[in-house]
């Protein structure tokens, strides 16, 4: 399995909007990065996700799980561009901040903390330890 880290701005598209989703998930469309869309591409089902609140907020609030593995944007007619299903797990019990991730030991290599615009990224085993860890989830 791989951990990933998924973007969106909590008036766009936040944590309620992927919760009020159900099992059923929704697509993760829109991404219009080349390396964004890439992670997509690698993702697998069952892979998990940080769900992180960009522009406000600045947060970790949940995980969600890859459902579907990634196909066409179904928001475009241009084949560049795909994007795959997730579906909420669970919140977070204390969001993780950007603010947070910065000063914490072990973070300091994460996408996160050194490439911020990237809106799908990739979380190493160890940097999701930390971040449950500190969001009051057992790893």
């Amino acid at each position: 399995m791989a951990y990933w880290l998924f973007k969106s701005e909590p008036d766009v598209f936040g944590w309620s909007h992927q919760t009020a989703k159900g099992d059923a998930g929704e697509e993760w469309t829109g991404v219009r990065n080349y390396q964004a869309r890439n992670n997509m591409r690698a993702m697998k089902v069952g892979d998990l996700g940080f769900f992180y609140h960009s522009n406000i907020g600045k947060e970790i609030v949940g995980i969600v799980e890859v459902i579907r593995e990634s196909a066409p944007d179904s928001t475009t007619d241009d084949p560049r561009w795909d994007c795959v299903m997730v579906r909420a797990v669970k919140a977070l019990p204390n969001p993780v901040t950007l603010e947070e991730c910065k000063v914490e030991p072990g973070l300091e290599k994460m996408a996160l903390v050194n490439n911020t615009r990237l809106s799908v990224q990739p979380v190493t085993a160890e940097e999701w330890a930390i971040i449950c860890r500190m969001g009051g989830l057992p790893a």
